[in-house]
Order: C-alpha cells, then sequence, then structure tokens
C-alpha cells in the first residue's frame, strides 16, 4: 500500500498529480534533513557546558549558514517553477467539460455534443448500496475517456464553490460570472472521488463529485445512450 493510500488518499491518476506528489516528497526530504541538523545541534549546545566564550566572529562560518541556506532555497524552488508551468500549461483538448456549481450540487456539459448535459446530486446513505461509497457516490457520474487530455471549464451559479479531485491534481474556483478552466489526463481507469473545497453553505459537505474514466469505445457507446 502507497503512503497516499494508507492517509486515505487516492493514488495518482494524472501526470500532474505524480508530479505533485514527486514535489512533496522532495520537499519533506529536505525539510526532514534540515530539522534533523537543527536539531542535533541545538540537543549538543544543551547538554554541552564546554562553550569556546572567547570566539568573537567566524567568517567562514557565517558565509556558510548565509550561502547553503541560498542553494536550498533554490534545489527547493526550481522545482516548484516547473511544476507551476506544467499546472497552468494550455493543451489542446480532446474533450470539453462544462462545470457548473449549484446549492448544492454540480452540473456537467459536454460541449462538444449536442443536448449533453445533467446535474450530479450525491446518493442519500439510504438509497446507497451496501458496496457503495457513503456521502461520495452520486447519481449521475461524470464519465471521461481515458489517455484523453480533458479540459473543464467550471463556474457557479449561486455562491463561490470549488471544484476539487486529489486523484487528477486538479482544484478551481467555480465562481458566479467568471469560467475557470482546468486541464487533466487520466493514465488509469477507475472512479476517482472530490468535494467541493469551499465553504458554499449549509449542505457543503454534501455536494461531492464523482469521475469515471473509461476506455474510448465505451465513452462513445455512453455518449450514444445518452
Amino acid at each position: 500500500m502507497s503512503t497516499w493510500a494508507a492517509l486515505n488518499f487516492q493514488n495518482a491518476v494524472s501526470p500532474l498529480m505524480e508530479q505533485l506528489i514527486f514535489f512533496h516528497d522532495h520537499t519533506m526530504t529536505i525539510l526532514i534533513l534540515i530539522i534533523t541538523i537543527v536539531g542535533f545541534n541545538l540537543y549538543s549546545t544543551l547538554m554541552n557546558s564546554n562553550i569556546d566564550q572567547y570566539m568573537l566572529e567566524s567568517q567562514s562560518l557565517e558565509l556558510f549558514w548565509t550561502v547553503v541556506p541560498s542553494f536550498v532555497l533554490i534545489f527547493i524552488g526550481l522545482p516548484s517553477i516547473r511544476l507551476l508551468y506544467m499546472l497552468d500549461e494550455v493543451y489542446k483538448p480532446a474533450l470539453t467539460l462544462k462545470t457548473i456549481g449549484h446549492q448544492w450540487y454540480w452540473s456537467y456539459e459536454y460541449s462538444d455534443f449536442l443536448n449533453i448535459e445533467f446535474d450530479s446530486y450525491m446518493t442519500p446513505s439510504n438509497e446507497s448500496e451496501t458496496e457503495g461509497f457513503r456521502l461520495l457516490d452520486v447519481d449521475n457520474r461524470t464519465v471521461i475517456p481515458l489517455n484523453s487530455q480533458v479540459r473543464t471549464i467550471i463556474t457557479a451559479a449561486d455562491v463561490l464553490h470549488s471544484w476539487t479531485v486529489p486523484a487528477l491534481g486538479v482544484k478551481a474556483d467555480a465562481v458566479p460570472g467568471r469560467l475557470n478552466q482546468v486541464n487533466f489526463y487520466t493514465n488509469r481507469p477507475g472512479l476517482f472521488f472530490g468535494q467541493c473545497s469551499e465553504i458554499c453553505g449549509a449542505n457543503h459537505s454534501f455536494m461531492p463529485i464523482c469521475m469515471e474514466s473509461v476506455t474510448p469505445n465505451f465513452f462513445i457507446k455512453w455518449i450514444k445512450k445518452m
């Protein structure tokens, strides 16, 4: 079991999320190393009473503790800047999906097809199946094709919402009167869950997102049935 699964996170399903997890691990490794060194030095200072009281200055030491943190920040900053550019990159989409946040459900429109739109409500606990996903499953899942670049245009009809799917590495505010855009690419089939991440009212906790990644052939069949 991976670390993310142990923390009840779904494993990454898109290249962007894989890069985000790599950057998280990269940064945490550096932070743990720094905390270990500083903690050891602090412990040694507290436990050792033989302090050199005659040392007034050390230019080499001052140069060291000025230059080394600069390199550490560069070592963290360069991957971060690269990742920011990757997240904002605009790709040529194979599918455009419009997402509209309401109090308290989501609406989806497949802009590349005629009259394919639906609302997605959370499945009530008393209606969900025994093997279902409580408070996460919905009555109409959002189906997307596997190995295809998907562009999602996000807005809201009433108040602020936030469309977030952690496994895809995407999060964007749904603002009334404004269109926000995110791009993602799924590299394996499955169900991927998310929720509104903006406190939008009384039922904020009950407007989940359920994305189903399927093969292109299955996606075409699903579109024809809609």
